[in-house]
């Protein structure tokens, strides 16, 4: 696995990735695309063995209401929209510290496990989740800043579709070692937080010994210089502001993870000790899909593929709607909320890299992902609210109307100007 060289005259996060273009196929992998997949392989078990379990610990565990795990798990999705902004400037702004960010990042969600032992009340899980998601936050858009500034135009596509796959391979081992662990234990939920943290440190690890890093050289004079201004000032790029607003719309209608789980629960009657294997099939989805739609999406356009995978997600939500109780419905439903997020989320970050400069790069994208957090953090209160007072029925079908209509908005306001290989 590729590591730094410490003899390199500009030790730098940019200069380090740089290295990983020269010498290499014009189609090969970066080594520090397969080390941060790594990364997030190892934290993706940790962090989806707690996700696996939580709604069901927080609804039948603790007896929350439908409203106030939406107001969780809007907080889950919400604090990391608040700081992703700041991730993304001290990124760029400390010379190509993407590597110490991201790391802060992974620190700060690895040390949130062991405190969900001890918290049995709405206020203290909701602050815990909070700092959890702030480590995401501050990781998120400097992770995807290096995966983009090592790959070339033409191949990053594939490039995030590798690492989303790896990515996803974790969030198929968590619910599974999430599952196991509940089984074999009396106190089962303490076990998971705690096998949970152990985990977490080990992906801290590989990306401190494995993932290239430093301060980089300043930025040219005639570039943009890292400050927040000039992240925002971005939005004046028509294209970038396009992808912004979609994914911002996209997202208000995006029915939380977390929800889609509940609901089939509730359809099929699925037992709670089953419960967190329903992730595992759309993991299973995405880790099968993520890499050959991203080279897809690199042929014939990335926002083709991104619009495809929400008419995925209305397919899903349209069969939660219909009478149908057959044995393949969950089969169905999360075969396509796994085809969403494989077209969808390594894809947004590719055609968003293409409009912004490389000393903005993880500024830029954090821009992006601010948008859509948010815009899925109001949409957790609202089904929340939804759910409580009309039903879950009602609240699904609203969601399901606002996607279509989104959707159909979204790709009238595609961008202009594509990166086709």
């Amino acid at each position: 696995m590729y590591v730094a060289d410490s003899r390199a005259s500009t030790p730098s996060a940019e200069g380090a990735v740089r290295q990983d273009l020269a010498g290499r196929r014009r189609h090969a992998v970066a080594p520090t695309v397969l080390a941060l997949g790594t990364v997030s392989l190892v934290t993706d078990i940790s962090s989806e063995m707690v996700t696996a379990v939580l709604p069901l610990y927080l609804v039948a565990g603790l007896g929350l209401s439908p409203l106030g795990f939406g107001l969780l798990d809007g907080i889950y999705n919400g604090f990391s929209a608040l700081v992703r902004l700041a991730g993304g400037h001290l990124a760029d702004r400390g010379g190509g510290r993407h590597k110490w960010v991201a790391g802060l990042g992974y620190g700060i969600s690895a040390l949130c496990k062991p405190l969900l032992l001890i918290a049995h009340t709405l206020t203290p899980i909701g602050l815990i989740l909070a700092a959890d998601r702030t480590g995401k936050g501050l990781r998120t858009a400097p992770r995807d800043a290096l995966i983009s500034l090592s790959s070339t135009p033409e191949t990053r596509g594939r490039a995030f579709g590798v690492h989303r796959a790896m990515d996803t391979a974790g969030a198929l081992f968590g619910p599974l070692v999430a599952f196991l662990i509940l089984r074999a234990t009396v106190d089962g939920y303490d076990a998971v937080f705690t096998v949970s943290f152990c985990v977490a440190v080990a992906g801290v690890l590989v990306l401190v010994l494995f993932v290239p890093g430093g301060a980089s050289a300043p930025a040219a004079p005639d570039g943009p210089r890292p400050t927040l201004r000039a992240a925002l000032a971005l939005l004046r790029r028509r294209d970038l502001r396009r992808i912004t607003m979609c994914a911002l719309l996209l997202g208000l209608a995006t029915v939380s993870d977390s929800f889609v789980y509940l609901l089939l629960q509730r359809r099929l009657g699925v037992p709670d000790r089953w419960f967190a294997l329903l992730p595992l099939g759309t993991a299973a989805a995405f880790l099968l899909l993520a890499v050959p739609l991203g080279r897809l999406a690199d042929r014939v356009g990335r926002w083709r593929i991104f619009l495809a995978g929400h008419g995925a997600l209305l397919l899903a939500y349209g069969l939660l709607l219909t009478s149908w109780h057959g044995t393949a419905l969950p089969y169905a439903v999360l075969a396509l909320h796994g085809t969403f997020y494989a077209a969808t989320d390594g894809v947004l970050m590719a055609a968003a890299s293409d409009g912004v400069p490389e000393a903005l790069r993880s500024s830029g994208l954090a821009v992006v992902q601010t948008g859509q957090a948010l815009a899925r953090f109001a949409c957790s209160l609202l089904f929340g609210a939804a759910w409580t007072v009309w039903g879950d029925r009602t609240a699904l079908a609203a969601s399901t109307a606002a996607l279509a209509v989104c959707a159909v908005f979204s790709f009238t306001l595609r961008p202009t100007r594509e990166h086709v290989s």
